[in-house]
């Protein structure tokens, strides 16, 4: 496979327009988006991580095989940054989520230890309302012990069937590709 970031946007204008198809990852800041787009590239380091929530501030696109585009989205909820940075990446987040037609499918990714917090069922209900496929990913499983991750998945699938996941075990790396493959195509 071959991996590679190409650009940081702030602003809708500075978006690839070569119109290849994308898939993007949401997420609370510090739930693991850019590890899991690490552990199913298989390339340590492609996306910046951090145990400092908010590290991710624009939309950073990885081209894969020349044929489509990783999207790692700024994580939303906690980070120690000014509130108009926050509402930068909310309002950068919405015009991505709103006009970009390439945009195929999104995985909204919760933590597995905190399971569904009021943003992350806010960003489903807007997904869902826009017929925006995705599917969620219950991150960070390797963290819970066998019966702890049975009670999170079982809160989890109260609103979406999860796809458990761990950047450490490589757990769900396999199911999330078959999610990517059989996603829609792009929204015209």
């Amino acid at each position: 496979m071959k991996a590679e970031f190409v650009l940081s946007a702030n602003k809708p204008e500075h978006f690839p327009s070569d119109g290849l198809p994308e898939v993007a990852f949401f997420g609370r800041s510090n739930v693991g988006k850019s590890s899991l787009i690490n552990a199913i590239t298989g390339i340590k380091g492609l996306a910046f991580t951090s145990n400092t929530p908010g590290r991710t501030q624009s939309i950073n696109f990885y081209r894969i095989d020349d044929s489509f585009y990783f999207v790692d989205l700024p994580g939303y909820g906690y980070a120690k940054v000014p509130l108009a940075s926050k509402q930068e990446w909310a309002r950068l987040i919405e015009s991505y989520l709103k006009e970009r037609k390439t945009l195929g499918m999104s995985f909204l990714i919760v933590d597995a230890r905190r399971g569904w917090m009021d943003k992350d069922l806010d960003l489903k209900e807007w997904l869902e309302a826009n017929n925006h496929p995705f599917r969620v990913v219950a991150s960070k499983i390797d963290k819970l012990n066998q019966s702890e991750q049975s009670q999170s998945i079982k809160g989890i699938r109260k609103y979406a069937e999860p796809l458990p996941f761990s950047a450490v075990t490589g757990r769900g790396v396999r199911e999330i590709w078959q999610a990517i493959t059989i996603t829609n195509p792009p929204r015209k």
